[in-house]
């Protein structure tokens, strides 16, 4: 059984990363930390834990590396620089849910998270963890680098079509909505239920920090550089993300042509589902689940030439954090590669 440990398991994606790690079955879990509840039964802040007699404990990396060969992180950004660092020192592998480590450039980083990274070098160590596009990076990692919710929803809408020479790179346009699990689980104003009940916001317009992630990722499928525009949107629900990406075609294309691509490109990919012609991805239809679904549209009225529209929709916490954390566990260590993840969606 491979032991692992999470550091940071009192928030969303913590806490639905041991559900799944309790139902996994090559692994135990040795330890779960967390400042705030160091020393209080898991099930006391979670209560669909009471099967499990755990504890959440401190953060004392000394103590841990005896216990765990693999750590998951989900501590803030700035805090797992040092943690990742540590560990990875220790001869441990790590795989970071934070935003530390996914960016490729010192620079970059500090550009968008307002501080330095005080650990630059391993930053080319870090292999970017979505499984679909970096899978055979991924298996020799030391520090797997799990993206962030938004990227993954963008990321697999558009990474077929990438490096196809009928679309204009120049003009990606992403529109995203998420639920409110999204923000965290720490106590804020904006995300009260009087703040978001029966409203739709616009937020961080042209400046989220999951720009650069996404920019990153397309310019490495491309291989040119890109740059796109990015709206987030915050929605009154619990979970979910529906990610509407719009991208002008340089020739005429059918559709057919399109849907082959995309077909082609997840052929054999486990959670990746295109979906029917004239079907419509739904945050219901992928909720509590490690799938991504996937429609794809043409519109032939947009002015210039025609304009592909894909629509994508995953669980924020799940595709989009925790199900990908373990997706990419179970390829770093051989394991196959559904194991803990084959839930199907409920309904209603």
């Amino acid at each position: 059984m491979l032991k692992v440990a999470i550091l940071g398991g009192s928030g969303y994606t913590g806490s639905e990363l041991l559900r799944l790690l309790l139902n996994h079955p090559d692994v135990e879990v040795t330890a779960v930390t967390s400042e705030r509840s160091s020393g209080l039964l898991i099930a006391d802040t979670f209560l669909n834990f009471r099967n499990t007699a755990l504890k959440f404990e401190s953060l004392n990396l000394k103590t841990l590396i005896k216990k765990a060969d693999l750590f998951f992180l989900c501590l803030p950004h700035r805090t797992s620089q040092d943690t990742v660092a540590f560990l990875h020192n220790a001869g441990k592998r790590v795989i970071d849910l934070s935003a530390d480590y996914r960016l490729k450039s010192a620079k970059v980083y500090k550009e968008w998270y307002k501080i330095p990274h005080l650990f630059s070098p391993l930053l080319k160590k870090a292999v970017y963890g979505l499984p679909e596009i970096r899978r055979k990076k991924i298996k020799n990692a030391s520090i797997v680098a799990n993206p962030g919710c938004y990227p993954v929803s963008a990321i697999l809408g558009l990474a077929p079509v990438m490096g196809e020479d009928f679309i204009d790179t120049n003009s990606i346009i992403i529109d995203s909505k998420s639920g409110t699990s999204g923000a965290g689980r720490s106590p804020a104003q904006p995300f009260m239920f009087c703040e978001v009940n029966e409203s739709v916001k616009a937020y961080a317009v042209t400046v989220h920090r999951h720009t650069p992630e996404i920019e990153q990722e397309l310019s490495y499928l491309s291989k040119k550089k890109i740059k796109i525009i990015f709206t987030p949107h915050l929605i009154p629900m619990d979970r979910g993300m529906l990610s509407t990406v719009y991208v002008r075609l340089k020739k005429k294309t059918a559709l057919s042509t399109v849907q082959k691509v995309y077909k082609e490109f997840y052929s054999g990919e486990p959670f990746v589902r295109i979906l029917k012609n004239g079907t419509y991805p739904a945050t219901k239809a992928v909720k509590g689940s490690n799938y991504c679904d996937i429609s794809i549209f043409l519109d032939n009225r947009s002015g210039k030439g025609q304009t592909l529209v894909i629509v994508s929709a995953i669980d924020n916490l799940l595709k989009g954090a925790s199900g990908s954390a373990v997706q990419n566990m179970n390829i770093m260590y051989g394991f196959d590669e559904t194991a803990g993840l084959t839930v199907s969606p409920p309904s209603p």
